[in-house]
């Protein structure tokens, strides 16, 4: 792949739910990489509240109201392990250079990944600071030790967290749009403002 390629950022989340933080880090991406891939995923280190096809829909439905052309939901990228939902990138957009994006709450986790320096290798790492969670050192040295081509990127995420609003449900935590989707399935036991 050519050093000039265009990126394309890959964001996969649990969503479960997706909150205002979800919402700003997507639009974030977006002044930063022509291009924005995000899909609801299974995380083998979390349990999930909801189904992901609930989790799915939620999601969709956040891309739609974002309404910019150069994001879209990319589900069949959908893997528990970040080194198939790459492949499968790859394979989907091979004219593209792939950066996988993380929160700062799991930059540390990476190196535990399942191929994760296989992983780092065949990609960019763009790292978003979330606000509680700040970024160590120390896992920044590990991520480079394993190859990463790390980048922090500059952008304002809202404190907001998905497993602390299943535990407090808290209506305004959540993007206006997703009540629809909310109230005909109700998983998570908030009810709208």
């Amino acid at each position: 792949m050519s050093s000039a390629a265009a990126p394309i950022a890959l964001f996969g989340t649990s969503a479960d739910p997706p909150t205002h933080g979800h919402r700003a880090l997507l639009e974030g991406l977006l002044r930063h990489y022509p291009q924005v891939a995000t899909w609801a995923s299974d995380n083998p280190l979390k349990r999930h509240a909801a189904p992901l096809a609930l989790r799915t829909a939620l999601l969709r439905t956040m891309v739609a109201a974002i309404g910019d052309p150069r994001l879209s939901l990319e589900q069949e990228l959908s893997s528990p392990w970040a080194v198939e939902t790459l492949e499968r990138a790859r394979q989907r957009w091979p004219e593209r250079e792939p950066v996988i994006v993380v929160g700062s709450d799991l930059a540390a986790q990476i190196p535990r990944w399942r191929q994760a320096t296989q992983l780092l290798r065949d990609s960019h790492l763009a790292i978003v600071p979330r606000a509680g969670w700040p970024l160590q050192p120390q896992a920044l040295a590990a991520l480079r030790h394993l190859g990463a081509r790390v980048e922090v990127l500059p952008l304002t995420i809202p404190a907001s967290a998905s497993s602390q609003l299943r535990q407090r449900p808290d209506p305004a935590s959540l993007p206006e749009e997703l009540w629809p989707v909310l109230l005909q399935h109700n998983p998570y036991g908030p009810t709208p403002p």
